[in-house]
C-alpha cells in the first residue's frame, strides 16, 4: 500500500464513527442526493459501491428498489459501519484498483466522493472494466474544481490535504480514462462543486455521446 493510500485508510478510519453528521459526510450526501435520480437499475441487479464508506448509498438504493449489494472501501471501521448498516450485503476491505470480485459479476458500479483519492485511475478503469458484465453501468460522482484552480492545485494536493487526496480531475479526463476500457460516455454533468459522469461497458467499439 502506497503512502497516500495508507493516508486515506488512517484518515477515514479515524472518521468512520462520526462521518455521516460531519461536514464532510454532508458533502457525500449532496453527491447521493444528486446521483440517485441519474442512476439506473433494476430489482436485484448486482450493486457495487466502490469506497463506499459507511453504506449509506447502497442503502438508500435498497430503499428505493431491492439490490443485491456489494461495497469496498479501504478502511477497516467504514467497511464495519457499511456491514452494520446493509445486513445480507457483502463487504470487503480493498483498494479500488483490486477489487475482490469475479470477472463480469457486476450490474451497477458506483464511486461518490472518491475518485480523487485513487492512486491509480487507469488501473482502476481495468479494474470496473473486468468486474462489470457487458452493458453495465458505472457512475463516478466527485467533487468538481474549475480548471485554472485545478491546474495551480494539482501539484501540491498531496501536501496541502492530509486524507490521501492525489489529484482533481475534470469531466472529460475521468471520461477519457475509461474510453479505452471499452465504455461509452452516456453523459458528464456539472452541479456546482459536484460532478457526475455516467458510463457504459461495450462490447465493442466505444462512441462517445457526451
Amino acid at each position: 500500500m502506497n503512502n497516500l493510500s495508507e493516508r486515506s485508510r488512517t484518515a477515514y478510519n479515524a472518521k468512520a464513527d462520526g462521518y455521516d453528521n460531519s461536514r464532510e459526510g454532508q458533502f457525500t450526501s449532496n453527491i447521493h442526493r444528486l446521483l440517485m435520480p441519474m442512476v439506473k437499475w433494476r430489482k436485484n441487479q448486482r450493486v457495487l459501491d466502490v469506497a463506499c464508506g459507511t453504506g449509506s448509498f447502497l442503502s438508500a438504493m435498497n430503499a428505493k428498489k431491492t439490490i443485491t449489494g456489494f461495497g469496498v472501501d479501504i478502511s477497516e471501521r467504514m467497511i464495519e459501519k457499511a456491514a452494520a448498516k446493509n445486513p445480507g450485503m457483502a463487504f470487503r476491505v480493498s483498494r479500488c484498483d483490486l477489487i475482490p470480485f469475479p470477472d463480469s459479476s457486476m450490474d451497477v458500479i458506483i464511486v461518490c466522493a472518491a475518485y480523487h483519492h485513487f492512486p491509480d485511475v487507469g488501473t482502476f478503469a481495468k479494474e470496473a472494466g473486468r468486474v462489470l458484465e457487458p452493458g453495465g453501468m458505472l457512475y463516478i460522482a466527485d467533487m468538481f474544481v474549475l480548471s485554472l484552480v485545478r491546474i495551480v492545485l494539482n501539484p501540491f494536493v498531496s501536501l496541502l490535504f492530509k486524507d490521501g487526496d492525489v489529484r482533481f480531475y475534470s469531466p472529460k479526463q475521468i471520461a477519457d480514462n475509461f474510453i479505452r476500457y471499452r465504455f461509452s460516455i452516456i453523459s458528464a454533468k456539472t452541479f456546482g462543486n459536484i460532478q457526475i459522469v455516467s458510463m457504459q461497458k461495450t462490447n465493442g467499439e466505444n462512441t462517445n455521446k457526451r
